[in-house]
């Protein structure tokens, strides 16, 4: 992991977000992506300087996760490292807005603690 997604993870792991778990470097179809909570069908991707030069594949990327249900959300490995705070609250109104909270129903397959 690049040093954004490891500050990322100290804040995503052990449910810290809206007691959500969140995998990391999950594989979902050709891609691996960053962080996915499966249960809530939400990815974080933490883009470095490269993304700017393959924004065609990145929206690509992104539009089949959203195909598949998933909603996604993208930083840049900068906002992660200079304004964690700001980056945690965007991920949190994100939850917010779609709903994404721990669902009753038992986990999904592979899921369990």
């Amino acid at each position: 992991m690049t040093d954004a997604e490891k500050a990322l993870w100290q804040v995503l792991r052990g449910r810290q977000i809206s007691r959500l778990k969140f995998r990391r470097q999950h594989p979902f179809g050709d891609y691996v992506l960053d962080f996915v909570c499966l249960e809530n069908r939400l990815v974080i991707e933490v883009d470095g300087g490269q993304h700017g030069e393959q924004t065609d594949y990145d929206e690509i990327r992104t539009r089949h996760l959203q195909d598949a249900g998933f909603c996604v959300l993208r930083f840049w490995n900068n906002e992660v490292l200079l304004d964690i705070e700001a980056v945690k609250e965007k991920i949190w109104l994100a939850v917010q807005e779609t709903g994404a909270h721990p669902h009753p129903d038992p986990p999904l397959e592979g899921e369990g603690d």
